[in-house]
């Protein structure tokens, strides 16, 4: 929380400040999720930029009250660009016990604590691991701490709706919204309109929920917390003209995915399996079937890239998507489109590894199946979007790439991504070239693998079209027949000719550039994905302190940039932090023969500003 003047509205004294973290934290039943999201969309509709970081627990239900059930919600708001959801954390508001010791480590010293006191039972104690309460024990005394008894004060408020106590304390996180809202002065009619649109049809329900918003936000202004220094506000961002929304990556990424669509004049057909966190894509784009979009729920994985396989053939865009288990179960399809030649775009939204494994946290650790996980020589185009918003854009690449060279492309994303929100410019559409498709009509000399000279991309023709009647499958064609073949001398042509179609690639991408810093110097910052926000932040912060240090982002993961490999040995030291164990690491050192030197992070989480920091400074100091 960076405190930059104090001013007075409203007879309140505020402290004014550039930027600010919080997380709401609660068991899985306390609607932490549609609290942050609701406060994250008030904070965008007050003109601040931010970043959001939902944390989910793995279990459906965990039980009520224990440190594996907690659900957080983290979101990163100020006056200034964010491109994190922050590092350690200024204002956490602690539903219970087991929210409070979860997330206590993440909170900055001296900063502020809000808990719901009457949720600290000798029984949820008991529930979290504690021996004795934190709040009587001196444990908390390196933090400001508000108790608030928002269980007994939810149940006041909505006593005239004539709930139950159960349903009631369900309103509890609204009453915590209000106090929020009302400590960081947020609007609160946007949430108002939410739980119209919401419990409309269900009079009590609404009038609990709006009771307890707005006993929340009274108890701040009656409280007098302002004389606590606990009232703050947080001018808006500098931010570019246009029309803006909140946009999560999941939805960038349908969006994109259905403009790649109409941009190669294809109707999409989606095929997917539910898998954490995927699911969300199937759901997203079932909903827009007026942009010729269809979608397919397969019985299995295998079933669904099957099914998107047989879309592609039949003459439309077939696209999939899952997380790595669900990515391994698709591989040998895979290596059948990447066979037949076929364009498919395969979503990866990766997850904590291996199998099951953590599925709801976030990591990096699919690189090396994207590009290597399939058998034979079976190369295929590997890109990776760098925050939610960019989901759009790499979509609309993926469709380009695989429309354009006739072959399977992973997009990779991960958890994080997936979840996460931030302010989105929405783009005009006239900035996107079309890039449409031509199917094969004429039948003189036709081959289902005669090649388009400059890509190398076979011939696509429709099933059914007069004169093109062919076959392809998984099983070796010969060149120029089209023909089953097993001879050795065409398998290796084949083979050659398939690779140097993925290698062309390079030329059809834009050479790599630098985000921040020289083009040559000490040290190179290397990142692919989800890790663009923290290392960016990172590198700005030395710049400006004078250190000789430099970002590179990767968007096309492989083919990679032509000039990656020249613009690399132009720096003394090269860093790469991922959320895995070092695997592009591997990737550029094997391409480039540089001295990459990994910076692993394998917990789940996103990466802080100042691991990189560190981890930077310290490559500085090294011999």
């Amino acid at each position: 929380m960076q405190t930059a003047t104090a001013e007075r509205q409203e007879g309140i004294e505020r402290q004014r400040l550039e930027s600010a973290v919080v997380r709401f934290a609660g068991d899985s039943g306390d609607g932490m999720q549609l609290t942050g999201g609701q406060f994250t969309l008030a904070t965008a509709l007050a003109g601040n930029d931010l970043a959001t970081f939902p944390d989910f627990p793995a279990e459906i239900r965990a039980p009520i009250g224990t440190t594996f059930g907690v659900s957080a919600f983290q979101i990163n708001f100020g006056a200034r660009e964010i491109k994190t959801a922050g590092d350690l954390v200024d204002v956490l508001v602690a539903m219970n016990p087991a929210a409070l010791k979860v997330t206590l480590k993440d909170v900055k010293p001296g900063g502020l604590l809000i808990v719901d006191k009457g949720a600290f039972s000798e029984k949820n104690l008991e529930k979290a691991g504690y021996k004795a309460n934190p709040l009587a024990d001196g444990s908390l005394a390196g933090f400001r701490v508000l108790e608030v008894d928002m269980s007994a004060q939810t149940l006041e408020a909505v006593k005239p709706s004539g709930l139950g106590k159960k349903d009631a304390l369900r309103c509890k996180n609204m009453w915590a919204l209000g106090l929020i809202d009302w400590m960081f002065d947020r609007p609160r009619q946007p949430t108002v309109d939410y739980l119209q649109r919401r419990f409309g049809k269900e009079p009590a329900i609404l009038e609990a929920n709006l009771a307890a918003l707005a006993a929340g936000h009274a108890f701040g202004e009656t409280a007098e917390l302002g004389g606590d220094h606990l009232a703050y506000s947080v001018p808006k961002a500098e931010i570019a003209p246009g029309l803006y929304r909140n946009v999560t990556g999941t939805e960038a990424l349908a969006w994109g995915l259905v403009l790649g669509g109409q941009l190669a004049r294809l109707p999409l057909w989606f095929c997917g399996y539910p898998i954490t966190p995927a699911s969300a894509l199937l759901h997203t784009l079932a909903g827009m079937r007026n942009f010729e979009v269809a979608t397919f729920q397969a019985e299995d994985e295998i079933a669904a890239v099957a099914a998107a396989i047989g879309a592609s053939y039949a003459g439309s865009l077939g696209v999939t998507s899952s997380s790595g288990p669900g990515l391994a179960l698709k591989t040998e399809a895979i290596g059948l489109a990447i066979a037949c030649e076929l364009p498919l775009v395969i979503v990866n939204s990766q997850r904590g590894g291996p199998s099951t494994g953590l599925p709801t946290k976030t990591e990096q650790s699919d690189l090396y199946q994207a590009v290597w996980g399939r058998n034979a020589d079976a190369p295929l185009p590997v890109i990776a979007a760098r925050s939610p918003g960019d989901c759009f854009d790499c979509a609309v690449e993926a469709v380009r790439l695989a429309t354009r060279y006739m072959t399977p492309v992973i997009l990779l994303t991960d958890g994080y991504l997936a979840n996460a929100s931030e302010p989105w410019k929405i783009p005009s559409l006239a900035d996107y070239a079309p890039f449409p498709v031509s199917f094969r009509q004429d039948p003189a000399g036709f081959s289902p693998f005669l090649r388009d000279p400059e890509t190398l991309a076979r011939a696509w023709a429709k099933p059914g079209t007069p004169g093109l009647e062919h076959r392809i499958g998984g099983i070796e064609r010969d060149y120029d027949t089209g023909n089953i073949s097993y001879e050795p001398e065409n398998h290796h042509r084949m083979t050659k000719t398939r690779a140097a179609k993925i290698d062309g690639i390079a030329r059809d991408i834009p050479p790599q550039g630098v985000e921040q810093g020289p083009a040559g110097g000490e040290i190179a910052v290397v990142g692919w994905g989800s890790t663009f926000g923290p290392i960016s932040r990172a590198v700005g912060n030395l710049l400006a302190k004078g250190h000789s240090v430099a970002h590179i982002h990767l968007r096309h993961i492989w083919p990679l940039p032509a000039n990656l490999g020249a613009l690399l040995k132009g720096y003394r030291r090269v860093l790469v932090p991922e959320m895995n164990n070092g695997q592009l690491v591997t990737l550029l050192r094997a391409q480039y023969l540089v001295p990459a030197e990994p910076l692993t992070k394998i917990a789940g989480r996103p990466f802080r500003i100042t691991e990189i920091e560190d981890a930077i400074l310290a490559l500085e100091a090294a011999p």
